[in-house]
């Protein structure tokens, strides 16, 4: 059998390119289930794939009683259970590198007791000062264990060393939140230093989307308003809330969904070529595309969104129930599980292209794709309904990760019919092996100190700024969200947002 190097003849040089530099992974709330089925399976995921750096070490930081070997059992399970292939080996050869610290979060004896720890790692383990600071706690937590790392001198840069935070989703709960957040981690740590992480960005065919349009010539001059009528952009999810539904009745689809994931793939979708692909350059032309979508005034959001809630119905052939129906649920709730929302992005490029996201529980399956469809021939110069079939550029970012167009072909025979074909790639058959989990990549990209693929404020900011003016329009309307059926596509109304001619996908 080939090896991976026969294989990929670049793979030595490709790995020296990404080699991270020694450091320590310090995870706040290391007991929940984060850490547990994806940050410690992605940690040997890494080291699989010869990317973890020889000095590294990972600190679990909580309030349960447990001890060293406790956090290393639990961990152990973790990627015995949610791992790829033979990374519980790995695992062993990393086993000692594993410790843990009890301490509350507000406690600053436990941060003295921290910074004292990750001296003597860096003495044992050669880990050379370097820190990351993983918060994968409730929000509520963020503002004492930032301002405790400050007051200890943690997040201080000292003799070429490095300090950092990843901070996970959601990112305040609206502007006002977000902005806060940010102020708090700006009062600890430069913007350099900090890593917001969208899992989404994490995906192979989300990053594919730079590498469609800016490492190929034949997409970009169509990718406008002359050319494309059109974008869809859709995470359905085939279950229903579960035991979810505190949290999400908080949020609802437009803040657990649209605000972060679908606007980012959106940015990278509509952004102009970076003038280089460095983390400033790609954000500072996502925020431009931000800045570019106006805020909704009360009026505006009626006509340019819809919101609705399943009720119960069938799906896989049993009886499910509706949205007010679940756990926790308030029989008079008007959350949304269902959002649809059209974006005007008002430059040049896109001026009169809608861009139409939407999200929602208990679709019939569980897909997230971006589909880019073609404006029609000035002149029609075939007959039949499949001849006006618009061209289409299909984006699976999950779950058959790949890339599909769809065009017009003459049917074989004497008739001139024309018939849809579509061309297809797909990233399993072309390129094989096992699937990598989003946040292997990420966490290779903070320990280099690559922002690319991380949220900077001011895109927090903005997102939240036209999300804000949604919500306050839905709260000043009288009109409660409509009804859809579980395991059926969503309310009728979603389909007039669209407007005569267009359609939404039903993957």
């Amino acid at each position: 059998m080939p090896t991976h190097n026969e294989l990929d003849p670049l793979g030595d040089e490709l790995r020296s390119a990404r080699s991270a530099k020694p450091c320590v992974l310090v995870i706040f709330g290391a007991t929940g289930d984060l850490t547990k089925r994806k940050l410690v399976p992605s940690l040997m995921g890494l080291s699989k794939d010869g990317l973890l750096p020889s000095g590294f070490a990972v600190v679990g930081f909580a309030r349960r009683p447990w001890t060293d070997d406790s956090f290393r059992k639990v961990c152990a399970e973790g990627v015995e259970t949610f791992g790829r292939q033979d990374t519980p080996e790995h695992f062993e050869q990393h086993r000692d590198a594993f410790t843990y610290l009890q301490s509350n979060f507000h406690n600053p004896e436990g941060y003295a007791e921290l910074r004292e720890k990750l001296k003597l790692i860096d003495n044992a383990r050669g880990t050379a000062g370097n820190r990351i600071f993983y918060l994968a706690t409730p929000p509520s937590a963020y503002s004492s264990i930032l301002e405790n790392l400050a007051n200890a001198g943690l997040s201080t840069e000292e003799d070429g060393s490095f300090a950092r935070v990843i901070v996970e989703k959601p990112f305040g709960r609206d502007l006002g939140t977000a902005t806060a957040l940010n102020n708090q981690v700006s009062a600890a740590f430069h913007e350099r230093q900090v890593f917001r992480i969208d899992h989404y960005l994490g995906k192979e065919t989300v990053q594919n989307i730079l590498a469609l349009r800016f490492a190929n010539g034949i997409f970009e001059p169509l990718w406008n308003e002359k050319f494309v009528d059109h974008v869809q952009i859709t995470v359905a999810e085939s279950i229903g809330v579960g035991s979810r539904a505190g949290y999400f009745e908080e949020s609802g689809v437009i803040r657990d969904m649209i605000q972060n994931h679908l606007m980012q793939v959106m940015t990278l979708v509509a952004m102009e070529p970076p003038a280089a692909m460095t983390a400033d350059a790609v954000r500072d032309e996502k925020v431009k595309v931000l800045k570019a979508i106006r805020t909704f005034d009360p009026a505006q959001v009626e006509e340019a969104t819809v919101r609705a809630q399943y009720t119960s119905g069938s799906f896989g052939g049993k009886d499910v129930n509706g949205y007010r129906q679940e756990e926790g649920v308030p029989e008079d709730s008007v959350t949304e599980t269902y959002a649809a929302v059209r974006l005007q992005i008002d430059n040049w490029r896109w001026s009169r292209t809608p861009f139409f996201l939407r999200s929602a529980k208990r679709m019939p399956r569980r897909v997230t794709e971006v589909a880019i469809q073609f404006k029609q021939p000035p002149h029609m110069l075939f007959d039949g309904a499949q001849a006006k079939q618009p061209n289409m550029l299909l984006l699976r970012i999950q779950p058959d990760e790949g890339v599909a167009m769809r065009f017009g072909a003459k049917v074989p025979g004497p008739d001139v019919r024309i018939r849809d074909v579509r061309m297809d790639f797909r990233y399993g058959t072309a390129f094989g092996g096992e699937t990598v989990d989003s946040y292997e990549r990420l966490l290779l990209d903070a320990m280099l100190g690559d922002g690319t693929l991380f949220a900077r404020a001011d895109e927090v900011e903005e997102a939240w700024r036209i999300v804000d003016s949604i919500i306050a329009g839905w709260k000043l309307s009288s009109k409660l969200p409509e009804g859809y059926v579980a395991g059926t596509w969503g309310p009728k109304q979603a389909d007039i947002l669209l407007g005569v001619g267009r359609t939404w996908r039903r993957p």
